[in-house]
């Protein structure tokens, strides 16, 4: 009877350590899904402003037509992009069209005084930096959930359950170094 106590106390025990390592498995996962979320805000309100942006400096770039194409091309596929990598290298290409648009207001003095396109820079600079945090937020949401993934015991109970490692939002090379705008009046 002694060894039958002994034995369910062992299993109830093993039993709870697993809970432990699933729930916290869990709760890391869900935090990552609501960095991704957190990020999704962002991505939005950037993606919402562009047009406002476009709309703005349209009848002052008569000869830049190309480039505000650019933009909302660039700016349709980051708004269709499913996954965190689509997503990431579409955000990419657009964070290039952005800076390559930001760039040409320097030809464009009567642009770079104007009240609306200064408030939406400023707007977008404000995104551009939420995003930034977010991501990074992010990263290290994916970073905890893919160390407990690999890390023994926690390991044992991921592939038990099928836990699957996050992808990191990363920035594509060109965008790491971020284009030098002059926005000096």
């Amino acid at each position: 009877m002694a060894l039958f106590i002994i034995a369910l106390l062992v299993i109830i025990f093993v039993v709870l350590i697993i809970a432990g390592f699933y729930n916290q498995l869990v709760s890391l996962r869900n935090r990552v899904k609501n960095a991704w979320s957190q990020i999704s805000v962002q991505l939005k309100r950037r993606h919402d402003l562009i047009p406002n942006l476009v709309e703005a400096v349209k009848g002052y770039m008569k000869f830049e037509q190309e480039t505000l194409e650019k933009v909302i091309s660039a700016r349709s596929r980051a708004v269709q992009a499913k996954g965190v990598k689509a997503t990431a290298e579409a955000e990419s290409a657009l964070s290039n069209t952005l800076g390559q648009l930001m760039l040409l207001f320097e030809r464009y003095p009567d642009l770079k005084a104007n009240e609306n396109v200064i408030r939406l820079q400023e707007e977008l600079t404000t995104t551009e930096n939420q995003i930034s945090f977010a991501r990074q937020f992010y990263n290290d949401s994916v970073m905890k959930l893919n160390n407990k993934i690999e890390q023994f015991p926690t390991n044992i109970i991921a592939n038990m359950f099928n836990f699957k490692q996050g992808d990191f939002f990363e920035a594509e090379p060109e965008t790491k170094i971020p284009p030098k705008v002059d926005l000096t009046f």
